[in-house]
C-alpha cells in the first residue's frame, strides 16, 4: 500500500465521526466493553495507544467488536507497526513520521496517520505523498490558529488535531476547512473506565459523535 492510498485510507476513517477516541487501556477486561460502548455512541474510529502492556491484547480483543474500526496509536517503529497489523488493528497513528516508520507501514500494507507540528513537517510528508495528518500536540503547537495558517499554504494537507482537544474547544478545530476531524481522549476518561460506567461512556460518546463540522 502505497502511502497515498494510506492517506486516503486515513481520510476515509477520519470521515467517519468527527471525534477518533484516543484511549489507553490498563484493564484488559475493560477493553470489549469499552468498544461496545463508544461504537453505540456514534464512535467507530477507535485509536488504541501502545502505552500499557496489554495495549496490543486490548487491539485484539476491540477487533472483534461489530462496527468497530480499530487502530493502534503512539506506533513509533517497524516492530511496533509488525506488533499492531498482527493484533489486528486497520491503522496507525504517530505523532510524528520517520523514514524507517513510513517503510514499515507501506510494506505492511497498514494505513498511517503520521504526526507533524510545522509547515517544514507538514512539507516533508506531503513529498512523500501524505495528504491526511495528525496535528501533534495540537494544543502546545498552536492550536485553531496554527492549523487555520498552515491552511493558507498548505491546503492540499487534511489533520486530525490530537492533544489538548476537548469537548470545550473541539468545535474551535472542527469548523477549520483543513480537519477532517479531532482526536481526544475526554470519551474514555479512566475514572469511568475503572467504575464500569459504560453507560456515560456511551453518552459522551453521542455528545461527541453530534460536535458538527
Amino acid at each position: 500500500m502505497t502511502p497515498a492510498l494510506q492517506s486516503h485510507a486515513a481520510l476515509t476513517l477520519c470521515k467517519l465521526a468527527p471525534v477518533i477516541p484516543v484511549i489507553v487501556v490498563d484493564d484488559l477486561d475493560h477493553a470489549v466493553p469499552l468498544a461496545e460502548a463508544l461504537v453505540a455512541g456514534g464512535l467507530p474510529v477507535l485509536e488504541v495507544t501502545l502505552r500499557t502492556p496489554c495495549a496490543l491484547d486490548a487491539i485484539r480483543a476491540m477487533a472483534a467488536v461489530p462496527g468497530a474500526r480499530v487502530g493502534a496509536g503512539t506506533v513509533l517503529s517497524a516492530h511496533d507497526a509488525a506488533n499492531a497489523k498482527a493484533a489486528g488493528a486497520t491503522f496507525a497513528v504517530s505523532p510524528g513520521a520517520t523514514p524507517a516508520l513510513i517503510a514499515a507501514c507501506t510494506a505492511q500494507g497498514l494505513p498511517l496517520l503520521p504526526g507533524a507540528a510545522s509547515a517544514s513537517e507538514v512539507m516533508t510528508l506531503l513529498e512523500r505523498g501524505y495528504r491526511t495528518l495528525k496535528f501533534f500536540p495540537a494544543g502546545p503547537a498552536g492550536g485553531p490558529a496554527m492549523l487555520k495558517a498552515l491552511g493558507g499554504p498548505l491546503p492540499q494537507a487534511t489533520f486530525c488535531p490530537t492533544g489538548g482537544v476537548s469537548l470545550a474547544n473541539a468545535t474551535d478545530y472542527l469548523s477549520l476547512a483543513n480537519v477532517a476531524c479531532v482526536g481526544g481522549s475526554w470519551v474514555a476518561p479512566a475514572k469511568m473506565m475503572a467504575a464500569g460506567d459504560w453507560a456515560g461512556i456511551t453518552e459522551l460518546a453521542r455528545e461527541a459523535a453530534a460536535l458538527p463540522r
